[in-house]
């Protein structure tokens, strides 16, 4: 166990990274036919100084946030699992996995989600990636925790297809009180459509691991298909489900998901159509944001933005983005609760121009 360094800051101005990326911030476009959505057709959103406060920094390319009363739990893509105190500690928790963690590229130690009941149970869930011979595979796991150890104590979902890219990773519970998994294509792209294989899809459990008896495929854990890298997933206050998806090509999306619906990975993407296949809601054109995790409040989705180097702001209703924050560089997560988002950024992932706190947890005070 390491007690890690925590300075509070009221003010938190960095430099903003944007790199061309191959991956997660997308490739070159073959269509040229398609609107390009201008994020900036609305001024950015100013907060005060007041109103963006550091919690945390320090921090080795943090993936997912999950919160408990006043404490935080942070994943590391390297394999660290950390507890952020409220009285301004981080501490390096000792994690027990049955399989090495492997940190190559965008893979690693990924998704990471309490259970409900975690004040009681201390169990919680998360997704990493490993490599098995010549094989690399992500899985879902239950993990216990006792004081600050975590131990593996089921492996739940396994052999997701890996690779140095595209391993999705976002784990969350939805309203009807199911696990919710997103899975990259692994950079094989036709995987997406395949039903039969769990990459480039939507995955959804039951609390235990078991296949839910109304998943729209039967005795299968996909619930919609056809993604590429989806790193995003949430809900308004009406049930309706929401994620985000890295295009290849700028041309990132936000759709709106339905039970056995194919989002058209590798077929189609931004405005194209085609029988059977969804259009986004909302995609970036030639504009590049590269996606990650996101959170809704009032009527709003906010979403983490890598390549975008920004919190976006996309209003539902009437179909428009704005910047919310932008000046800590590459954004990862977000999570909302009581009138506040906390994000971590993501400057020491290879990808971003890090500065000397760099990567840090942040609160920033949403609009009333």
């Amino acid at each position: 166990m390491m007690v890690r360094l925590l300075f509070v800051l009221s003010l938190c101005i960095l430099a903003t990274g944007c790199f061309n990326d191959s991956s997660e911030d997308s490739l070159k476009s073959n269509e040229s036919s398609e609107a390009s959505h201008d994020l900036n057709a609305k001024p950015v959103i100013h907060l005060e100084e007041e109103e963006r406060v550091t919690l945390a920094q320090n921090l080795e390319i943090p993936w997912s946030i999950a919160k408990s009363d006043d404490t935080f739990y942070v994943t590391e893509r390297g394999g660290n699992l950390l507890r952020i105190e409220s009285d301004g500690e981080v501490v390096e928790q000792e994690i027990m996995l049955s399989k090495d963690v492997l940190h190559f590229g965008e893979s690693g130690l990924l998704g990471f989600l309490l259970a409900p009941d975690f004040a009681q149970s201390g169990q919680a869930y998360a997704y990493y990636t490993y490599q098995e011979g010549e094989h690399i595979y992500n899985r879902v796991v239950l993990l216990e925790n006792e004081g600050h150890r975590w131990e593996e104590v089921d492996v739940l979902i396994d052999q997701i297809p890996g690779e140095e890219f595209h391993d999705g990773g976002r784990l969350e519970i939805g309203p009807d009180g199911k696990i919710y998994v997103t899975t990259g294509d692994a950079v094989v792209r036709e995987l997406a459509q395949n039903v039969n294989s769990l990459a480039g899809k939507i995955l959804r459990m039951n609390l235990d691991g078991s296949i839910p008896e109304d998943n729209p495929f039967e005795n299968s854990y996909v619930y919609s298909y056809g993604h590429r890298n989806p790193q995003g997933i949430t809900w308004d206050n009406n049930g309706v489900m929401y994620s985000t998806e890295h295009g290849s090509s700028a041309h990132d999306e936000i759709n709106l998901i339905e039970p056995g619906q194919n989002y058209g990975w590798p077929a189609i993407q931004g405005d194209a159509q085609q029988e059977g296949m969804v259009t986004p809601i909302y995609h970036t054109g030639e504009t590049t944001w590269a996606p990650s995790g996101i959170d809704i409040y009032k009527g709003k989705i906010y979403i983490a933005a890598l390549r975008g180097s920004q919190i976006i702001a996309y209003d539902i209703a009437e179909g428009t983005t704005e910047t919310f924050y932008q000046d800590s560089g590459r954004m990862r997560d977000v999570w909302i609760e009581d009138g506040y988002l906390y994000t971590i950024t993501s400057n020491r992932d290879g990808r971003g121009n890090p500065e000397e706190a760099d990567d840090q947890l942040l609160r920033l005070k949403l609009p009333d």
